[in-house]
């Protein structure tokens, strides 16, 4: 009898303690905080090479995910660094990079840290007139402490202000993405002010995280444009808790952008 005894109270220890855990499991958090920052390969505004000032402001704004534009693959002006490995170690984060062309001795790209494991990747090349920089949206499937999935795309628009690249780039964009199963966010240096036609577009299938928001983000010691982005699809799947610029003068040209928001149960 005692062991039967004992069998039954073992038995309603681990149900009670497996039930726990998956209530648990199901209430863990789903905000996010979004960091994209042009970290201008490495170099300083004061013409110097120094990735601690870069690695300081990311760590200060303490992101989940960065998307970082302008990183350079053992080129020689990086003086041979894997930038986004670099970082990575600095802010305790694990790096990716995608290559959108060969560059110095090196390659030159997108780059993304993440706090969260990685379930996916993939590098999109995306559509550029000959003689323009080739450019790619970086994309990563990765899994929340919640357990959901979601999908995180850093990217680098064309920068010559009369070209039509950047509006081929963002339809390519909607296209691979737009109707994606998983919620996504959209993050980078996208060259273009919030009216303009390449945004409009894209503000058809993604919502703008500094909606209703006046920053402005170039350059870094004055601002006087907004270029660099936050956005999120669908709408409906996310609530926008706050979205602000970061500006330091020095580790950059542009100032970075924090969004938080929370995937909706």
């Amino acid at each position: 009898m005692k062991t039967i005894a004992a069998t039954i109270v073992l038995g309603m220890f681990l149900f009670l303690s497996y039930s726990g855990s998956t209530q648990d499991y199901g209430q863990k958090e789903t905000t996010l905080r979004i960091l994209t920052f042009n970290i201008l390969h490495g170099a300083t505004t004061q013409g110097d090479f120094d990735l601690d000032k870069i690695a300081a402001v990311i760590k200060d704004a303490n992101p989940d995910l960065v998307a970082m534009q302008e990183v350079d693959f053992k080129t020689r002006r990086a003086q041979n660094y894997d930038l986004a490995t670099e970082l990575g170690l600095r802010t305790k984060m694990a790096p990716l990079f995608g290559i959108a062309m060969p560059y110095d001795g090196g390659a030159y790209g997108e780059g993304i840290l993440t706090k969260m494991p990685i379930l996916k990747s993939e590098n999109v090349a995306l559509p550029h007139s000959h003689g323009n920089e080739p450019r790619a949206a970086l994309s990563v499937l990765v899994q929340l402490e919640s357990g959901d999935t979601i999908r995180f795309i850093a990217t680098h628009l064309e920068h010559q202000e009369n070209s039509t690249d950047r509006t081929d780039q963002v339809k390519k964009i909607n296209a691979v993405f737009g109707d994606d199963d998983y919620p996504g966010i959209l993050a980078g240096d996208l060259n273009d002010t919030p009216e303009s036609e390449a945004i409009s577009i894209l503000k058809t299938v993604w919502t703008d995280s500094s909606k209703g928001k006046s920053f402005l983000t170039f350059p870094s010691d004055g601002p006087d444009r907004k270029i660099d982005y936050i956005l999120f699809r669908p709408a409906q799947s996310w609530e926008l808790i706050e979205s602000r610029e970061i500006c330091d003068a020095v580790a950059s040209d542009h100032c970075a952008v924090l969004s938080v928001l929370k995937l909706k149960k």
